[in-house]
C-alpha cells in the first residue's frame, strides 16, 4: 500500500474552471503596482461559465525538471512575475497551513509544477480573460496544495480584477486601507440566484488585442488625469453604495442608468489621460446611441451598456427584453455571413418589431459591424472539475492533444 501511495503521489493534479466578470463600477488605477492595490473600490457581475470560462489544470511531480506553462495549447513564459506571485503566495499559504511539518501524505512544495490553461473565448479581446485566467490559476493551485484560505487576495496579485472572479453573482472588490494589501479583497454582495431575470448580451465587435493594455493604460491615467483622481476620491464611494442598493432591490432602472454613467466616466478618464487613450470606437459609440434611442422609445431603461478597456459592448437587460433588443441589434448591424451563428450562448426567442420602433431606433444600418452576440447571465464562482477526462494535462504531465 505504501509503495502504491508513493507511486500515486508521483503526479498530483487538480483542474478548475473560473468565470469572467464585468465591472459595473469600474476599477482603473493602482496605488501600489507591485501588490496591485486599487485607487478605488469596484463592483462587478460574474458571468456564467457555460458561456465564458477558463479551465486550468495544475500538476506537480517529483519527476518534473522545471516549472512549465501552456496557454491555449502554446507554451508560455512561466517566469511571468504575476504567475510567479500567485505560485509563491499559494505555496506560502500551504507552508503556513502545514505549520512547517511536511507530512508524508502532503504534496512536496519543492516539486516543479506544470500548468495548462484554456479559454473558451478570445484572449485579450476586452473580454476580461486575465481575470478568469488568474482566478482559475489560483483556484487550481489552491486545490493542488490543499489551501482553503481567503484566496481573492492571492488572485488580486495576478490581475486586479481576478479577485472579483473568485466569487459568483455580484461582487465588490474593497479598496482597503492597509499598505500591505491584506484588506484589499473581494466580497460577494449577492449570489447569482439573487436576480434570476438579469441577462447579459456581449456584442463582440472585434476579437483583436486592445491598442493599449490595461496595465500600462491605467498607470498613465493615474499619473496624468485629474478627473481620475476626482472619480476615485469623490464619485466612486457614493456610486458604490448606490449600486449595492440597486442590486439588493433588483432595481433595473437604477442599476442600468448607473452602469452606463460609470462606464462613460471611466472612458472620460481615458480621454483625460495624457496622451489620451481611446478604447471606444465609432462602432462602440454607435451602440451607445442605439441603446439610448431604444430606451427613449420605451420611456425607461430597458437596456444598459458598459464597456471595459476595449470596444466590445456588454449590455444588461431583463429576460423579457432580450428577444426584442437582439432583433434591434440584428437590424442595426445585419450579419455579413454568419446569420445562423450571429447569436450564441443561451437561446433567444424571436421578436416582431413594430414600425414605430424600427423608425425611431434603427437609423442607418452598418452591415457586418457586430461579429456576434453572446447571450449569457450571472453565474457562480470557480468550480472544481472532478471528471479526470477533463484534465488538460495527461499522465505524463504534458498537454493532452485536444481532439
Amino acid at each position: 500500500v505504501v509503495a502504491a501511495m508513493a507511486a500515486e503521489r508521483a503526479l498530483a493534479m487538480a483542474t478548475c474552471t473560473a468565470p469572467v466578470n464585468i465591472a459595473v463600477i469600474k476599477y482603473w488605477g493602482k496605488r501600489d503596482t507591485d501588490l496591485i492595490l486599487p485607487i478605488n473600490s469596484s463592483l462587478s457581475v460574474t458571468l456564467h461559465q457555460d458561456q465564458l470560462k477558463t479551465t486550468t489544470t495544475a500538476a506537480a511531480s517529483r519527476d518534473f525538471t522545471e516549472d512549465r506553462l501552456w496557454l491555449n495549447g502554446k507554451e508560455a513564459d512561466v517566469g511571468n512575475p504575476r504567475v510567479q506571485a500567485c505560485l509563491r503566495e499559494v505555496r506560502r499559504l500551504a507552508r503556513k497551513r502545514r505549520g512547517g511539518n511536511e507530512d508524508v501524505a502532503t504534496l512536496s512544495l519543492s516539486y516543479k509544477i506544470h500548468i495548462a490553461s484554456e479559454n473558451n473565448f478570445p484572449t485579450a479581446a476586452g473580454l476580461a480573460s486575465s481575470a478568469a485566467g488568474y482566478a482559475c490559476l489560483v483556484s487550481a493551485l489552491a486545490r493542488l496544495y490543499g489551501v482553503e484560505e481567503e484566496l481573492s487576495e492571492v488572485a488580486r496579485q495576478g490581475s486586479g480584477s481576478a479577485c472579483r472572479s473568485m466569487f459568483g453573482g455580484f461582487v465588490q472588490w474593497q479598496r482597503g486601507e492597509r499598505p500591505d494589501g491584506t484588506d484589499s479583497l473581494a466580497l460577494q454582495v449577492a449570489p447569482e440566484t439573487h436576480w434570476p431575470e438579469l441577462r447579459v448580451l456581449v456584442l463582440v465587435v472585434s476579437g483583436d488585442k486592445k491598442p493599449v493594455g490595461s496595465t500600462a493604460g491605467m498607470q498613465t491615467s493615474v499619473e496624468t488625469s485629474p478627473l481620475l483622481k476626482h472619480r476615485a476620491e469623490v464619485v466612486v464611494p457614493e456610486r458604490l453604495a448606490q449600486m449595492m442598493r440597486h442590486i439588493r432591490e433588483r432595481d433595473f432602472e437604477g442599476f442600468g442608468q448607473l452602469a452606463m454613467r460609470d462606464s462613460n466616466q471611466f472612458h472620460a478618464t481615458c480621454l483625460d489621460t495624457f496622451p489620451p487613450i481611446f478604447y471606444l470606437t465609432d462602432l462602440s459609440r454607435h451602440i451607445i446611441a442605439l441603446a439610448h434611442r431604444y430606451n427613449a422609445h420605451h420611456g425607461h431603461t430597458k437596456v444598459a451598456y458598459t464597456f471595459d478597456a476595449g470596444p466590445n459592448a456588454v449590455i444588461f437587460a431583463l429576460a423579457d427584453t432580450v428577444a426584442e433588443f437582439v432583433e434591434v441589434v440584428r437590424r442595426s448591424f445585419p450579419p455579413a455571413t454568419n446569420g445562423d451563428q450571429f447569436v450564441r450562448g443561451l437561446p433567444v426567442g424571436s421578436a416582431a418589431l413594430s414600425q414605430e420602433l424600427v423608425a425611431a431606433v434603427v437609423t442607418e444600418p452598418v452591415p457586418g459591424a457586430v461579429q456576434y452576440i453572446l447571450h449569457t447571465k450571472p453565474g457562480p464562482g470557480p468550480q472544481l472539475v472532478d471528471d479526470p477526462s477533463q484534465h488538460l494535462l495527461g499522465a505524463d504531465g504534458l498537454p493532452r492533444s485536444r481532439a
